[in-house]
């Protein structure tokens, strides 16, 4: 089952924390593989739908990061999902390059032995 939103109707679905941010995870659309996790504002989020090019929110150094705008690793939106509760993102995407920065393909390249 999959409820289609429109574009207002998805955004005001999102539940943002107290910090004005929601998590975001980014999957690749062909694959199925968890590339990332990050962190998004309506802005972000907003500016995203908009343009198909995935923005995400660096905690790290407070500001707007376009994903790729630095390392040419881009990742373009394919769809939008947003889970039951309003409070996490699922992006799928398609991934110009390594998604992690350190040039693995995905963040989730550490597995429990």
């Amino acid at each position: 089952m999959t409820d289609i939103l429109t574009h207002s109707a998805f955004v005001a679905s999102v539940k943002f924390n107290g910090d004005g941010l929601v998590p975001a995870i980014a999957q690749n659309k062909q694959t199925g593989e968890v590339l990332m996790f990050a962190w998004m504002t309506k802005g972000t989020l907003e500016e995203t739908l908009a343009t198909g090019h995935v923005t995400y929110w660096s905690r790290s150094r407070q500001k707007v990061w376009k994903k790729g705008e630095t390392s040419g690793n881009h990742q373009r939106l394919v769809e939008a999902y947003v889970d039951c509760d309003g409070d996490v993102l699922l992006l799928k995407v398609d991934q110009m390059g390594p998604a992690c920065h350190t040039g693995a393909p995905s963040c989730f390249f550490r597995k429990l032995g």
